[in-house]
């Protein structure tokens, strides 16, 4: 067969895989996207779509379709006993925080098939039914050989690659990159099915007991509903030794509710592992989503994760492809998504632990106290602010990141370099409306000087087309986000974090950054070498 020649190589047409396809199809960054499996997945897997994510599908037009397809999560109702203990309002928790103040249930096969269809719409395909054999890569390239539907081999070279292929990765095998952590012993169960009970389907209801967790999310559909439980600490069983009807017994034990199960689209048995590489590339691979980090599902973070990790990386990627940046700037891919793995594995661990650990003290918190207390506690402004920025992961932050430039004057702001753009108002509209462009974007908050007009258009006509520069109005609301009480200026990254953030308004200012952030002349182009890798991806890779 012909060898394929690409720009980025894609391993795995899951969620991450096709987030990242995506991102590169709007920098117009060829890549091929290679996946074992026949199509986008059919069970639901996933389920909760955190507002972060929402925003980045906004950037596609994605965002609409993707709430007209789910279900808002409009509260937590805690039950124990068989009663209502307490709620916990969800469906407007962030409000004035994000455009999506809401965590969105959408199962991952619709995420994938959204995705799926953006690809489509763009002329883009994935080579389905088809598998990594080998790679190897130098200074120059990458060469995967790859097996097709038909069973033939072929060659696909590209410029970098990416292990998008889940917990098992073989990318990651191949790379020996190590992927440390625990395992927790107490095994899980998930259904898809129809609930019928006296319960109204507007809540994520969450059964507290002692000894076992049980969940029933509200799914698109009438009376379709998630459950996810454990069973019992102790419970020394096998994935294999567990049927279905054990499963719905304990659940309508658990849960002490007058309750039917029917129409099981699906149910899946697994334990809960929380593991991390060490690193995220090597040379010119790199891995993002289960690839690089699994964990506890509590908090509904894996696949966010995923599609964040995709769209840190798809910029970088895109902008050293075009000879915008230098080779240096895909170092910061591991700098900042390593950094929030760690973070992101000890919030799940510790939400896990709280949600279904063995601890007394814990279990008498939670089946007690807490039903009876957290509504109040959650409908404080200042918790509620704390709160809803970490679990819908738009409190994700690199302040502390080598491409977040604190120097000057930036540390007397609210908003602190490293920080995901406010979501503001100026002019009737929000500003996120203005930053869809997948470019650096300099925001001028301007008291009413006119002379900000001459240097944002002589920086966007040097910087073109990597920079768009925006005079807005420094309005009351937006000094209070920002803590300013004159005009200033806030470079965006084309992931829409802070770079810089000054009252120094000068080209000089933006160009300093620029070069920081290894980002060249239109007319430079840097490059950076690898050492020589080659490895055989084999099939008995074992988890972890």
């Amino acid at each position: 067969m012909e060898t394929i020649e690409t720009d980025v190589i894609i391993v795995g047409g899951g969620p991450t895989g096709l987030s990242l396809a995506c991102q590169l199809v709007r920098y117009g960054i060829d890549f091929v996207v290679v996946e074992k499996n026949e199509g986008v997945t059919r069970f639901s897997k996933a389920l909760g779509v955190q507002a972060r994510t929402l925003e980045i599908y906004e950037q596609m037009g994605l965002a609409a379709p993707a709430v007209e397809r789910g279900a808002v999560a409009g509260k937590f109702r805690m039950l124990a006993g068989g009663r209502v203990r307490g709620e916990i309002p969800l469906s407007d928790i962030g409000r004035g925080l994000t455009p999506y103040p809401y965590m969105l249930l959408l199962e991952q096969s619709k995420n994938e098939e959204l995705l799926y269809e953006y690809l489509l719409s763009h002329e883009k395909q994935v080579l389905w039914k088809t598998e990594l054999e080998s790679f190897s890569q130098d200074e120059s390239k990458v060469t995967a050989r790859v097996k097709r539907e038909d069973g033939q081999s072929q060659t696909i070279t590209a410029q970098y690659m990416v292990g998008c292929d889940g917990a098992k990765s073989p990318v990651r095998h191949g790379l020996g990159l190590t992927f440390e952590g625990s395992t927790f012993e107490r095994l899980f169960y998930v259904v898809d099915a129809r609930v019928d009970w006296e319960l109204p389907h507007d809540a994520v209801q969450i059964c507290l007991a002692r000894e076992v967790f049980t969940a029933f999310f509200p799914m698109k559909g009438e009376e379709r509903y998630r459950i996810i439980g454990t069973f019992p600490e102790g419970a020394n069983k096998e994935g294999g030794e567990v049927v279905y009807d054990e499963i719905e017994r304990q659940i309508k034990r658990e849960a002490k509710l007058r309750l039917e199960i029917s129409e099981v689209n699906w149910f899946s048995l697994y334990k809960v592992h929380s593991r991390r590489v060490n690193k995220f590339s090597e040379g010119r691979c790199f891995v993002a989503g289960d690839a690089a980090h699994i964990h506890s599902p509590a908090g509904a973070q894996g696949m966010n994760t995923g599609i964040q990790d995709a769209y840190n990386l798809a910029w970088k990627l895109a902008f050293v492809i075009k000879g915008y940046a230098g080779e240096r700037l895909l170092e910061t891919y591991n700098e900042e998504r390593l950094e929030n793995a760690k973070r992101l594995l000890e919030t799940t661990d510790r939400f896990f632990e709280f949600a279904a650990g063995s601890n007394w003290l814990l279990s008498l918190i939670r089946t007690t106290v807490f039903p009876r207390v957290a509504g109040q506690i959650v409908n404080l402004g200042a918790v509620r602010k704390r709160i809803f920025p970490l679990v819908s992961q738009i409190g994700i932050n690199y302040r502390d990141a080598s491409l977040s430039d604190a120097g000057g004057d930036g540390g007397r702001f609210k908003v602190k370099p490293g920080d995901r753009m406010p979501y503001v108002w100026s002019e009737g509209r929000s500003v996120y409306d203005q930053l869809r462009e997948p470019k650096f974007h300099l925001l001028v908050f301007s008291a009413g000087e006119g002379r900000h007009w001459r240097m944002a258009d002589e920086l966007e006509e040097e910087y073109a087309p990597r920079l768009d520069c925006q005079i807005l109005p420094l309005d009351p609301y937006v000094e209070k986000i920002f803590g300013a009480g004159k005009s200033f200026c806030v470079l965006l990254r084309p992931d829409n974090h802070v770079g810089f953030i000054s009252a120094e308004i000068s080209p000089e200012r933006v160009r300093a950054y620029l070069k920081r952030a290894f980002v060249s002349s239109p007319e430079g182009k840097q490059s950076g070498g690898n050492p020589e890798f080659s490895v055989e991806v084999v099939e008995s890779y074992e988890h972890g």
